[in-house]
């Protein structure tokens, strides 16, 4: 942003160069990464729109974009549209349909257990997906892989691994420790995944359907977005008791609720620091 630029108006050129002609502008909450505003013109019509430091973290919101897209395109679960992404000034943005919030109907935790069902059986050759993306400000590596074990430790523990050490924590991984990881991983097909599956980003739509925002999609193992699920909370048990009879694991799962989660706990730990760091040792310690 340019010097003594006011950030309202920076939104209303977005919407200009968007073709909105803007009657009000509502800030949003969007955390530590983004700034998120509610837009509504003056056709009564509303967006949202994320905007954040376009040389922070460049290609963010096309990544996100193409995320949501194929989200989207399965048809399985409320996606917001993207309206359209760009750079205007030094701001990069992502503009989204706006969907209404609502309560919870009698039924929704069921729906949502069987719509997510729905999204994981969209499945590809292998484990990746088109372009590497982001988990909160952290990149995520999505190179195509042959197996979810391979998947598992090459483009999500690894790097979170080596970006620890860089931050000098000290969790004494073994020499066999990624190698007792991928053994204990089965060998199921890939699975289309939200990838970052916490109460935070999904909404209740104004119908009551269950909407999921803010992915960091990949195809990987349908097993972690349940892992995360089960990480922070705030899942009735009711969605996974329908999404085993819509999708049945395989057996084993509950005990590797903890291999997966192990990836979100060392992104907390790279992003928030130490506080995580005994969750992270106390997964490490069951497969050195």
């Amino acid at each position: 942003m340019k010097e003594n630029e006011d950030p309202e108006q920076v939104l209303k050129n977005i919407a200009e160069e968007n073709s909105i002609n803007i009657s009000s502008i509502t800030p949003l909450g969007g955390g530590d990464i983004n700034e998120v505003s509610l837009i509504t013109s003056k056709q009564e019509k509303k967006f949202v729109l994320k905007v954040n430091d376009a040389k922070t973290l460049p290609g963010m919101f096309p990544a996100e974009k193409q995320g949501l897209e194929a989200l989207f395109k399965t048809s399985c679960i409320r996606i917001p549209k993207v309206i359209s992404t760009g750079i205007s000034e030094d701001k990069a943005y992502l503009l989204l349909e706006y969907i209404p919030h609502g309560k919870q109907g009698g039924d929704f935790w069921e729906t949502f257990g069987e719509q997510l069902a729905c999204l994981h059986k969209n499945t590809a050759d292998k484990f990746g997906f088109e372009i590497d993306n982001f988990i909160g400000n952290l990149p995520q590596k999505n190179t195509w892989e042959s197996s979810a074990g391979r998947f598992y430790v090459n483009q999500r523990l690894r790097p979170q691994l080596e970006m620890a050490e860089k931050q000098n924590f000290k969790l004494g991984i073994s020499s066999d420790f990624l190698e007792n990881i991928e053994d204990n991983i089965p060998d199921e097909a890939p699975a289309l995944v939200h990838g970052d599956l916490w109460s935070g980003n999904f909404i209740i739509s104004s119908k009551g359907e269950p909407c999921l925002i803010d992915p960091s999609v990949s195809y990987a193992p349908r097993e972690m977005d349940l892992a995360m699920m089960k990480l922070f909370g705030g899942f009735d048990r009711k969605l996974f008791y329908v999404y085993e009879e819509e999708f049945p694991l395989e057996r084993g799962f509950e005990e590797r609720v903890p291999l997966w989660q192990l990836y979100y706990l060392l992104v907390h730990l790279n992003i928030f620091g130490a506080g995580y760091r005994n969750q992270v040792m106390n997964i490490i310690r069951k497969y050195n």
